[in-house]
């Protein structure tokens, strides 16, 4: 499946959207998605918006199927630290927007595993997966990079802290110079 969608990817329209609405709608399909995977799993949600974030020309769909990729990766480390029992660890999620001028920041950031610089430095590889058989196929993040780099001519950074934290960037441009039926 995910393979299918890497090969589609860019298929959809791409239009101006709000940027504050698009992580919102995303965080909530990512919330009830991951309540109904994981019943009695609990975690807070922190959303930082920034009024000013605005609008960018971008694939909505494209751009959504990268926020729930991240923040299904982030559930997943918070879920993993948990199980560590770390005693007095509270799950936490946090999405955040702001205003860069010419381009708007999406961050996604949780307290959870983090990542080693063995993983960092492979993460985005296609295939490359730390998950168990069966519980990832080593393509989101793949895709997710081609979608916001390649198609939108954006940027994808990652600060992490194993053991503590992973925090994602998503800069993306207000105007997709890159989308070859833009005219």
């Amino acid at each position: 499946k995910s393979m299918l969608l890497h090969s589609r990817e860019g298929v959809g329209e791409h239009r101006t959207v709000d940027i504050n609405a698009l992580v919102e709608e995303s965080i909530n399909l990512a919330y009830h998605g991951a309540r109904a995977e994981t019943p009695g799993f609990d975690f807070t949600l922190e959303k930082s918006f920034d009024p000013a974030a605005g609008q960018a020309d971008v694939f909505p769909q494209d751009i959504t199927r990268v926020l729930l990729n991240l923040i299904s990766n982030g559930l997943y480390a918070t879920r993993m630290r948990a199980r560590a029992g770390t005693n007095g660890y509270r799950a936490t999620l946090a999405a955040s927007t702001r205003n860069l001028g010419d381009s708007v920041e999406i961050k996604i950031r949780d307290n959870g595993i983090g990542i080693p610089p063995s993983v960092k430095d492979k993460m985005f590889n296609p295939f490359f997966t730390t998950k168990p058989a069966g519980e990832g196929t080593g393509l989101g993040l793949s895709i997710s990079h081609d979608i916001i780099v390649k198609q939108h001519g954006g940027s994808l950074e990652v600060d992490t802290q194993p053991g503590e934290f992973t925090e994602i960037s998503v800069v993306l441009p207000r105007i997709a110079a890159l989308l070859p039926e833009r005219s």
